[in-house]
């Protein structure tokens, strides 16, 4: 819950699906409900929990995460002293303020003709090592600052057990975003539960017994950092604290509640309570952190996390449970999968570790799991009113997190939101917009100082505060096609939604702004008169040129777009004009090599024996929409692909499992499924980099996704990259380009019944082999269900 909620209107809601008519060709059937009921009350299920037999011993791979948006947590779930590992988004050091001194990562000191100088070094030799640019263009990080630990509470429970028996169980159910901890000790059955609230701005927890007065606990807040102070009164816990590095300030309150019993506070700003039937608590967070360049300051938190703490304390612990579960489930029950997974009654850890990739309903069962697990962390790190997901989501438990738990934008924020549109959770991309948005201003400033250009511009990996310069690690520091990238999601949502509302307000200001740094900056080639990126670095690897296929092939993905955009907008002729004669002369980034592969860079420089974990130059197929499968684009591209091989960190395996789906090779698209799960899934199904990197959930629940529905390049199409192991299954809710909603079941590997729900009238095909011919073309209309074949219903 940070200060600057409100200040700014956050996304509308995504399109609901409602109406009721069933076609093949169409024809009138009634009414019906389109989608799940996400305000109906449904039951939990086994196959949406995580659970365990022991405590969590271990942050990274056993604590498991809750999460509002802007708050999270992480539940250990030990007896005799509880922890919950608390965050708060916005609570950064580095910026304004820092210690170090903060330039947003512009030179210090004017380089006039540095960037030229070095483009004509590449002319002239052809390639320059990643060290020598960086000598030339790159400067020491200042003030660049990293994610923190908000803290832990620790809760002290006299009297419970040493080490967890055969009664214990932890676990998460992901379907209401509620976790628990149940044992029983001395004949007395103890529960504890934990969730956070979005629509409550708070994390609260409950614990519980089944006999009178056996309820009693010692809470207290503890830091790695020695910033704060912490006072209780009443029942009332109040952590104040001022970031020693940059200044920020940041508040969390917690307030008791309890049947029975009573609350005390301690002079040491504990709160005990004692003998109580239940008892329950309320915490709020926030910072005076703002999205606002060049200062990044709102107001004290604190006024905003007292009302936050005091409104939810008013209430009674179920009703705001309920409207959580509510909130949560009106996002998470809009898709479901059925693969024939069946649970063999293993807890998770033991799931994850038995897991052999093969064809028992078990393998099944974790494969579901990790989908919805993706859906269910995004839905729980990115919600309005938030910054976006960075490589943690929103779960941190220190100051130095791997790569400051930053947003690296030469992939990784990107990947996190690849499963927003085509899972049914468009609201979830509210923070990136805002974020992208709030990227403009400084970027425009590194566009001018570095570049000497219009547009705005951001490189490799960026903070809170606006730093979109560089750096001087060699082979992560020069990336300015990363702004560019960042657009796409905001054009898809438009053409998952098709307002065009939201495409003027929102996409288009940022893509045309993009457009025009790239239309400043591309430059003639002497080789072929093509015009190209340089100096151009396909993402940490190799040397570098001028062209290089990724650098090509997302500028050419942006021009497409935002000429699209242009023309649906009636934008200038002027500017239309210019943008498509300067995409006619663009180098597109494809080409093939002596192996038959599609080359990385515009020379022939690929190995064959090149595994490295980037698979850069396949932007065109996935996210990049092109290449098309049955190319000869899109063999070359499934050359290199095997030539890379079937390893790499999590979030390349994840991207590995997009890159099958959309060369409609099913059966490879789940061996990258399998290898992520068997080699880089961690006992709580984060996955790990390694370390623990969010990005490949969320990419691998995305590929799931993409082996089911595909619409990227207009027509819809239906399971295109089913595997043979899911022979038989289901899915309903997920979405494709064009304002469809599809349910989908299947038998024997082929599609029996599609039911489309309409959220636009327009005109869609299908393709599918449950069609005559292998593709339909309907008109469809808002609101309106359409079911195929024509007998079905």
């Amino acid at each position: 819950m940070t200060q600057w909620i409100s200040r700014r209107t956050t996304l509308k809601s995504a399109i609901g699906v409602t109406g009721a008519l069933t076609l093949g060709v169409p024809t009138l059937a009634g009414t019906a409900a389109a989608a799940n009921d996400a305000s109906s009350a449904a039951k939990p299920s086994d196959e949406l929990t995580l659970w365990y037999q022991t405590p969590a011993a271990d942050w990274e791979s056993e604590s498991l995460p809750i999460g509002s948006g802007a708050l999270g947590a992480s539940v250990f779930g030990t007896l005799a002293t509880e922890r919950l590992t608390l965050n708060e988004k916005t609570l950064w050091t580095g910026g304004p303020g820092s210690a170090g001194g903060y330039d947003h990562g512009n030179w210090t000191s004017p380089r006039p003709g540095a960037v030229a100088a070095v483009q004509e070094r590449i002319d002239a030799e052809g390639t320059l090592t990643p060290e020598e640019v960086a000598a030339e263009l790159g400067q020491p990080k200042h003030g660049f600052g990293s994610y923190q630990v908000l803290g832990d509470l620790e809760l002290t429970v006299p009297g419970a057990p040493a080490e967890a028996d055969d009664s214990y169980r932890r676990a998460l159910d992901i379907g209401s975003a509620v976790a628990t901890v149940s044992y029983r000790h001395e004949g007395v059955a103890h529960t504890r539960e934990y969730f956070a609230s979005h629509p409550g701005g708070v994390v609260a927890g409950r614990f519980s017994a089944n006999r009178p007065g056996k309820t009693g606990f010692t809470l207290r807040y503890t830091s790695p950092r020695t910033d704060f102070t912490a006072t209780a009164s009443g029942d009332r816990l109040t952590v104040k604290g001022v970031l020693e590095d940059n200044g920020l300030r940041f508040e969390v309150q917690l307030r008791i509640r309890t049947e029975g019993g009573s609350v005390s506070a301690g002079a040491d700003g504990s709160l005990t309570v004692s003998g109580a039937d239940s008892a329950w608590f309320v915490l709020a967070a926030g910072t005076d952190y703002a999205d606002t360049y060049p200062d990044y300051r709102g107001e004290d938190p604190a006024a905003a996390v007292t009302a936050a703490v005091d409104a939810a304390a008013r209430r009674s612990y179920d009703h705001l449970r309920a409207e959580h579960v509510r909130d949560h489930r009106a996002l998470f029950d809009r898709v479901s999968l059925d693969i024939g997974q069946r649970l063999p009654g293993l807890p998770t850890d033991q799931l994850v570790a038995g897991y052999t990739g093969g064809t028992s309903p078990a393998d099944r069962a974790l494969e579901a799991l990790f989908f919805q697990y993706g859906r269910y962390l995004l839905i729980a790190s990115s919600r309005a009113g938030s910054l976006p997901a960075n490589l943690q989501g929103v779960w941190n438990n220190v100051t130095n997190p791997p790569w400051d738990a930053d947003y690296h934008v030469n992939i990784n924020l990107q990947m996190n939101y690849w499963l927003a549109e085509v899972t049914n959770l468009a609201e979830t991309t509210a923070p990136y917009d805002r974020y992208v948005e709030s990227m403009r201003a400084p970027g425009r400033t590194s566009a001018k100082e570095i570049f000497g250009t219009a547009g705005w511009v951001v490189n490799n990996e960026t903070n809170p505060y606006g730093f979109t310069g560089l750096h001087e690690y060699p082979s992560s520091f020069w990336f300015p096609e990363a702004g560019a990238w960042l657009t796409q999601q905001l054009y898809d949502h438009y053409r998952f939604n098709g307002s065009t509302d939201y495409l003027r307000s929102t996409a288009y200001p940022v893509m045309k702004e993009a457009a025009e740094f790239w239309l400043d900056n591309l430059r003639t080639d002497p080789r072929d008169g093509k015009l190209v990126v340089t100096p151009s670095y396909s993402p940490e690897h190799g040397d570098f040129t001028a062209g290089a296929a990724m650098s090509q092939q997302i500028v050419h993905d942006l021009f497409t777009n935002t000429l699209e955009a242009a023309r649906t907008l009636g934008d200038s002729p002027a500017f239309r004009t210019k943008l498509k004669d300067t995409l006619d002369a663009l180098d597109p980034g494809l080409r093939i090599g002596s192996w038959g592969q599609l080359q990385e860079w515009k020379t022939d420089l690929d190995s064959q024996t090149d595994d490295h974990r980037h698979v850069s130059h396949l932007f065109a197929l996935h996210p990049g929409r092109q290449i098309e499968q049955g190319s000869e684009w899109a063999e070359a591209a499934k050359v290199s692909l095997t030539a890379r091989g079937d390893g790499g960190t999590g979030w390349s395996k994840a991207w590995k499992v997009n890159f099958w789906a959309r060369l409609h090779d099913g059966d490879h698209a789940h061996k990258m499924l399998s290898e992520q799960l068997k080699e880089s899934t961690l006992a709580n199904l984060w996955d790990t980099h390694p370390p623990f990197q969010i990005d490949g959930n969320f990419g691998a629940t995305s590929g799931v996704a993409e082996m089911l529905v595909q619409s990227q390049h207009g027509p819809v199409e239906i399971l295109p990259a089913l595997p043979a192991s899911w022979p038989d299954g289901s899915v309903t809710g997920l979405r494709a380009r064009g304002g469809a909603t599809l349910d989908l079941t299947w038998a024997g590997g082929k599609a029996t019944r599609i039911t489309l729900h309409a959220a636009r009238t327009t005109e869609l095909t299908l393709r599918s082999t449950l069609l005559r011919g292998g593709e339909q073309t309907v008109k469809v209309r808002a609101g309106k269900t359409y079911v195929f074949p024509r007998d079905a219903g």
